[in-house]
Protein backbone atom coordinates (compact mmCIF):
# COMPACT_ATOMS: atom_id res chain seq x y z
CA UNK A 1 0.00 0.00 0.00
CA UNK A 2 2.94 2.38 1.21
CA UNK A 3 4.57 1.46 -2.28
CA UNK A 4 1.58 2.19 -4.58
CA UNK A 5 1.07 5.73 -2.26
CA UNK A 6 4.69 6.64 -2.94
CA UNK A 7 4.19 5.41 -6.60
CA UNK A 8 0.79 7.87 -6.83
CA UNK A 9 2.86 10.86 -5.20
CA UNK A 10 5.82 10.56 -8.05
CA UNK A 11 3.22 10.90 -10.61
CA UNK A 12 1.86 13.67 -9.56
CA UNK A 13 4.64 15.54 -8.13
CA UNK A 14 5.25 17.88 -11.19
CA UNK A 15 1.29 18.94 -10.83
CA UNK A 16 1.47 19.29 -7.48
CA UNK A 17 4.40 21.61 -7.94
CA UNK A 18 2.52 23.52 -11.02
CA UNK A 19 -0.51 24.43 -7.96
CA UNK A 20 1.76 24.99 -5.56
CA UNK A 21 3.59 27.77 -8.08
CA UNK A 22 0.05 29.27 -8.71
CA UNK A 23 -0.89 29.22 -5.57
CA UNK A 24 2.41 30.84 -4.75
CA UNK A 25 1.80 33.49 -7.54
CA UNK A 26 -1.46 34.50 -6.35
CA UNK A 27 -0.44 35.04 -2.56
CA UNK A 28 2.38 37.23 -4.18
CA UNK A 29 -0.42 39.85 -5.50
CA UNK A 30 -2.48 39.35 -1.99
CA UNK A 31 -0.71 37.71 0.77
CA UNK A 32 -3.56 36.33 2.26
CA UNK A 33 -3.44 32.53 2.31
CA UNK A 34 -7.77 32.32 1.84
CA UNK A 35 -7.65 34.64 -1.09
CA UNK A 36 -4.90 32.65 -2.89
CA UNK A 37 -7.09 29.48 -2.40
CA UNK A 38 -10.17 31.41 -3.73
CA UNK A 39 -8.03 32.76 -6.64
CA UNK A 40 -6.57 28.96 -7.38
CA UNK A 41 -10.47 27.77 -7.02
CA UNK A 42 -11.96 30.02 -9.36
CA UNK A 43 -9.00 29.00 -12.22
CA UNK A 44 -9.67 25.43 -11.34
CA UNK A 45 -13.84 26.06 -11.76
CA UNK A 46 -13.19 27.99 -15.19
CA UNK A 47 -11.42 24.94 -16.65
CA UNK A 48 -14.51 22.65 -14.99
CA UNK A 49 -17.57 25.19 -16.32
CA UNK A 50 -17.88 23.49 -19.43
CA UNK A 51 -18.18 20.22 -17.56
CA UNK A 52 -20.71 21.76 -15.00
CA UNK A 53 -22.76 23.43 -17.97
CA UNK A 54 -22.84 19.65 -19.98
CA UNK A 55 -23.45 17.74 -17.08
CA UNK A 56 -25.94 19.75 -15.80
CA UNK A 57 -27.95 19.79 -19.41
CA UNK A 58 -27.62 15.67 -18.95
CA UNK A 59 -29.60 16.20 -15.66
CA UNK A 60 -32.19 18.29 -16.99
CA UNK A 61 -32.48 15.69 -20.06
CA UNK A 62 -32.68 12.61 -17.88
CA UNK A 63 -35.44 14.17 -15.80
CA UNK A 64 -37.68 15.40 -18.20
CA UNK A 65 -37.26 11.82 -20.14
CA UNK A 66 -38.76 9.90 -16.90
CA UNK A 67 -42.15 9.15 -18.42
CA UNK A 68 -40.61 7.85 -21.37
CA UNK A 69 -38.35 5.30 -19.67
CA UNK A 70 -41.83 4.50 -16.56
CA UNK A 71 -43.40 3.80 -20.22
CA UNK A 72 -40.60 1.41 -21.08
CA UNK A 73 -40.35 -0.59 -17.78
CA UNK A 74 -44.00 -1.01 -18.03
CA UNK A 75 -43.63 -2.04 -21.17
CA UNK A 76 -41.01 -4.58 -20.61
CA UNK A 77 -41.17 -5.72 -17.25
CA UNK A 78 -39.42 -8.90 -15.97
CA UNK A 79 -36.14 -10.35 -16.28
CA UNK A 80 -36.73 -12.32 -19.59
CA UNK A 81 -37.56 -8.68 -20.97
CA UNK A 82 -34.38 -7.20 -19.01
CA UNK A 83 -31.67 -6.79 -22.29
CA UNK A 84 -34.50 -5.56 -24.51
CA UNK A 85 -35.37 -3.09 -21.66
CA UNK A 86 -31.79 -2.04 -21.50
CA UNK A 87 -31.40 -1.41 -25.34
CA UNK A 88 -34.65 0.18 -25.65
CA UNK A 89 -33.31 2.93 -22.98
CA UNK A 90 -29.72 3.24 -24.24
CA UNK A 91 -31.02 4.28 -27.45
CA UNK A 92 -33.85 6.67 -26.36
CA UNK A 93 -30.51 8.25 -24.56
CA UNK A 94 -28.90 8.40 -27.61
CA UNK A 95 -32.32 9.93 -29.33
CA UNK A 96 -32.71 12.56 -26.98
CA UNK A 97 -28.63 13.67 -26.27
CA UNK A 98 -29.20 12.32 -22.08
CA UNK A 99 -26.52 10.70 -20.53
CA UNK A 100 -27.35 8.51 -17.21
CA UNK A 101 -23.90 9.33 -15.37
CA UNK A 102 -23.87 13.11 -16.89
CA UNK A 103 -24.92 13.89 -13.31
CA UNK A 104 -22.30 12.73 -11.54
CA UNK A 105 -19.92 14.15 -13.78
CA UNK A 106 -18.77 17.00 -11.55
CA UNK A 107 -18.22 14.78 -8.57
CA UNK A 108 -15.71 12.90 -10.63
CA UNK A 109 -13.97 15.51 -11.65
CA UNK A 110 -13.80 16.94 -8.61
CA UNK A 111 -11.66 14.41 -6.86
CA UNK A 112 -8.42 14.69 -8.74
CA UNK A 113 -8.58 18.61 -7.33
CA UNK A 114 -9.32 17.69 -3.72
CA UNK A 115 -6.33 15.04 -4.13
CA UNK A 116 -4.10 17.28 -5.44
CA UNK A 117 -5.14 20.71 -3.18
CA UNK A 118 -4.92 18.30 0.11
CA UNK A 119 -1.85 17.01 -0.72
CA UNK A 120 -0.09 20.85 -1.78
CA UNK A 121 -1.67 22.18 1.37
CA UNK A 122 -0.07 19.17 3.61
CA UNK A 123 2.75 19.94 1.52
CA UNK A 124 2.74 23.92 2.89
CA UNK A 125 2.51 23.05 6.37
CA UNK A 126 5.70 20.19 6.14
CA UNK A 127 7.31 20.82 9.29
CA UNK A 128 10.23 19.28 11.32
CA UNK A 129 11.50 19.11 15.08
CA UNK A 130 15.01 19.83 15.55
CA UNK A 131 16.24 20.01 18.83
CA UNK A 132 12.82 20.69 20.01
CA UNK A 133 12.37 23.44 17.52
CA UNK A 134 9.59 23.31 14.66
CA UNK A 135 10.96 24.21 11.64
CA UNK A 136 8.69 24.80 9.05
CA UNK A 137 9.54 23.21 5.42
CA UNK A 138 7.38 24.05 3.13
CA UNK A 139 7.22 21.58 -0.09
CA UNK A 140 5.87 22.67 -3.99
CA UNK A 141 6.32 26.35 -3.74
CA UNK A 142 9.60 28.20 -5.04
CA UNK A 143 11.53 29.15 -2.06
CA UNK A 144 11.75 32.57 -3.44
CA UNK A 145 8.37 33.32 -2.85
CA UNK A 146 7.20 35.58 -0.46
CA UNK A 147 4.22 32.42 0.53
CA UNK A 148 7.44 30.51 1.28
CA UNK A 149 9.10 32.91 4.08
CA UNK A 150 5.95 33.58 5.40
CA UNK A 151 5.12 30.02 5.94
CA UNK A 152 8.88 29.58 7.83
CA UNK A 153 7.88 32.18 9.88
CA UNK A 154 4.84 31.40 11.34
CA UNK A 155 6.47 27.53 11.47
CA UNK A 156 4.50 25.96 8.69
CA UNK A 157 0.91 27.72 10.08
CA UNK A 158 -1.38 28.84 7.31
CA UNK A 159 -2.85 31.35 9.30
CA UNK A 160 -6.05 33.43 7.92
CA UNK A 161 -7.90 35.36 10.56
CA UNK A 162 -6.98 33.60 13.27
CA UNK A 163 -7.62 30.10 12.05
CA UNK A 164 -4.74 27.25 10.68
CA UNK A 165 -6.52 26.55 7.46
CA UNK A 166 -4.19 23.15 7.97
CA UNK A 167 -6.19 22.21 10.69
CA UNK A 168 -9.45 20.46 10.22
CA UNK A 169 -12.92 20.70 12.48
CA UNK A 170 -11.54 17.64 15.13
CA UNK A 171 -7.65 19.18 15.64
CA UNK A 172 -6.05 19.97 18.39
CA UNK A 173 -7.23 23.75 19.12
CA UNK A 174 -6.26 25.96 21.90
CA UNK A 175 -9.59 26.46 22.73
CA UNK A 176 -13.24 25.57 21.94
CA UNK A 177 -13.64 29.10 20.58
CA UNK A 178 -10.85 28.71 18.07
CA UNK A 179 -13.17 25.43 17.02
CA UNK A 180 -15.79 27.53 16.02
CA UNK A 181 -14.93 28.77 13.19
CA UNK A 182 -14.02 25.34 11.37
CA UNK A 183 -17.30 23.86 12.41
CA UNK A 184 -18.89 27.31 10.34
CA UNK A 185 -16.48 26.13 6.88
CA UNK A 186 -18.23 22.43 7.34
CA UNK A 187 -22.01 23.69 7.71
CA UNK A 188 -21.66 26.20 4.77
CA UNK A 189 -20.07 23.79 2.75
CA UNK A 190 -23.21 21.24 3.38
CA UNK A 191 -25.72 24.34 3.29
CA UNK A 192 -24.15 24.97 -0.25
CA UNK A 193 -24.07 21.35 -1.47
CA UNK A 194 -27.51 20.57 -0.75
CA UNK A 195 -28.43 24.14 -2.19
CA UNK A 196 -26.86 23.22 -5.56
CA UNK A 197 -28.92 19.94 -5.59
CA UNK A 198 -31.87 21.56 -4.72
CA UNK A 199 -31.69 24.17 -7.13
CA UNK A 200 -31.70 21.92 -9.99
CA UNK A 201 -34.87 19.86 -8.54
CA UNK A 202 -36.69 22.40 -7.37
CA UNK A 203 -37.01 23.64 -10.82
CA UNK A 204 -37.60 20.46 -12.62
CA UNK A 205 -41.02 20.22 -9.76
CA UNK A 206 -41.89 23.62 -10.81
CA UNK A 207 -42.01 22.90 -14.40
CA UNK A 208 -44.36 19.64 -13.67
CA UNK A 209 -41.41 17.26 -14.30
CA UNK A 210 -41.20 13.94 -12.10
CA UNK A 211 -38.08 13.78 -9.65
CA UNK A 212 -36.66 10.24 -10.25
CA UNK A 213 -35.98 8.50 -7.30
CA UNK A 214 -32.50 7.78 -7.52
CA UNK A 215 -32.23 12.07 -7.49
CA UNK A 216 -34.11 12.29 -4.42
CA UNK A 217 -32.31 10.05 -2.33
CA UNK A 218 -29.14 11.61 -3.59
CA UNK A 219 -30.40 14.94 -2.41
CA UNK A 220 -31.26 13.56 1.13
CA UNK A 221 -28.40 11.57 1.55
CA UNK A 222 -25.20 13.34 -0.40
CA UNK A 223 -24.86 16.47 2.42
CA UNK A 224 -24.50 13.73 5.00
CA UNK A 225 -21.62 12.29 3.43
CA UNK A 226 -20.15 15.13 2.30
CA UNK A 227 -20.33 16.86 5.98
CA UNK A 228 -18.31 13.79 7.05
CA UNK A 229 -15.76 14.58 4.39
CA UNK A 230 -15.54 17.83 5.55
CA UNK A 231 -15.42 17.14 8.92
CA UNK A 232 -11.81 15.01 8.67
CA UNK A 233 -10.07 17.57 5.56
CA UNK A 234 -8.07 20.52 6.30
CA UNK A 235 -10.40 23.85 6.46
CA UNK A 236 -8.18 25.12 3.43
CA UNK A 237 -9.75 22.23 1.01
CA UNK A 238 -12.74 22.79 2.82
CA UNK A 239 -12.99 26.97 1.53
CA UNK A 240 -11.90 25.20 -1.77
CA UNK A 241 -15.15 23.20 -2.06
CA UNK A 242 -17.57 26.17 -0.55
CA UNK A 243 -16.37 28.51 -3.65
CA UNK A 244 -16.28 25.97 -5.74
CA UNK A 245 -19.99 24.64 -5.20
CA UNK A 246 -20.87 28.64 -4.55
CA UNK A 247 -19.37 28.98 -8.74
CA UNK A 248 -21.63 25.78 -9.95
CA UNK A 249 -24.84 27.24 -8.59
CA UNK A 250 -24.09 30.77 -9.61
CA UNK A 251 -23.13 28.81 -13.17
CA UNK A 252 -26.70 26.86 -13.14
CA UNK A 253 -29.35 30.12 -12.41
CA UNK A 254 -27.09 31.94 -15.09
CA UNK A 255 -28.18 28.66 -17.65
CA UNK A 256 -31.78 28.57 -16.20
CA UNK A 257 -32.27 32.39 -16.63
CA UNK A 258 -30.72 32.07 -20.20
CA UNK A 259 -32.96 28.78 -21.04
CA UNK A 260 -29.32 26.58 -21.88
CA UNK A 261 -31.11 24.07 -20.69
CA UNK A 262 -34.28 24.37 -22.53
CA UNK A 263 -35.37 21.08 -24.19
CA UNK A 264 -35.68 22.68 -27.43
CA UNK A 265 -32.19 23.82 -27.50
CA UNK A 266 -30.39 20.83 -25.82
CA UNK A 267 -32.01 18.38 -27.83
CA UNK A 268 -34.58 16.79 -25.71
CA UNK A 269 -38.04 16.55 -27.16
CA UNK A 270 -41.10 17.83 -24.80
CA UNK A 271 -43.49 15.25 -23.76
CA UNK A 272 -46.49 15.77 -25.45
CA UNK A 273 -50.04 16.69 -24.17
CA UNK A 274 -53.34 15.89 -25.28
CA UNK A 275 -54.91 19.00 -26.34
CA UNK A 276 -58.62 19.21 -25.31
CA UNK A 277 -60.89 18.78 -27.72
CA UNK A 278 -62.07 22.34 -29.51
CA UNK A 279 -66.08 22.43 -29.36
CA UNK A 280 -67.14 23.82 -32.88
CA UNK A 281 -70.10 26.46 -32.23
CA UNK A 282 -72.18 25.91 -34.96
CA UNK A 283 -73.63 28.73 -37.28
CA UNK A 284 -77.09 29.41 -36.67
CA UNK A 285 -78.99 28.68 -40.15
CA UNK A 286 -79.71 31.98 -42.22
CA UNK A 287 -83.75 32.56 -42.31
CA UNK A 288 -84.05 33.18 -46.02
CA UNK A 289 -87.37 35.42 -46.58
CA UNK A 290 -89.40 33.78 -49.10
CA UNK A 291 -90.42 35.63 -52.17
CA UNK A 292 -94.37 36.51 -52.27
CA UNK A 293 -95.72 35.18 -55.82
CA UNK A 294 -98.48 37.75 -56.87
CA UNK A 295 -100.77 36.19 -58.60
CA UNK A 296 -100.95 37.30 -62.63
CA UNK A 297 -104.21 37.96 -64.05
CA UNK A 298 -105.12 35.16 -66.54
CA UNK A 299 -104.95 35.63 -70.09
CA UNK A 300 -108.40 35.24 -71.54
CA UNK A 301 -108.67 32.10 -74.17
CA UNK A 302 -109.55 33.13 -78.23
CA UNK A 303 -113.27 32.45 -78.06
CA UNK A 304 -113.73 30.34 -81.70
CA UNK A 305 -115.62 32.59 -84.24
CA UNK A 306 -118.23 31.31 -86.66
CA UNK A 307 -118.17 31.01 -90.57
CA UNK A 308 -121.61 32.93 -91.14
CA UNK A 309 -120.02 36.11 -89.03
CA UNK A 310 -116.57 35.49 -90.79
CA UNK A 311 -118.69 35.92 -93.57
CA UNK A 312 -120.78 38.99 -92.45
CA UNK A 313 -117.14 40.87 -91.50
CA UNK A 314 -115.93 40.51 -95.18
CA UNK A 315 -118.97 41.76 -96.95
CA UNK A 316 -118.80 44.68 -94.54
CA UNK A 317 -114.74 45.12 -95.22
Amino acid sequence: MKSFTHSVGTLFQPIFHLFGWILAFFYGLIPNYAVAIILLTIVIMGALTPFTIKSTKSMVAMQKLQPEIKKLQQKYKGPENRQTLNEEMMKLYKEEGANPVGGCLPVLLQAPFLFILYSVIKGLANTTVRKGIVIAQPRYIPQSSKMYSNLVGSHGQIKVFGMDLNLKAFSAHSSFAAQIPFFIFVAIAVGFQYFQMAQLNNRNRKAGTPMPAQQQMMQRFLPVFFAYFYLIIPAAVVLYMIVSTGIRIITQDLMFRAGVTNPHKNGTKPVEKELPAVQVKEKPAVQTKEKKVVPQPATPKPQPVSRSKAKRKRKER
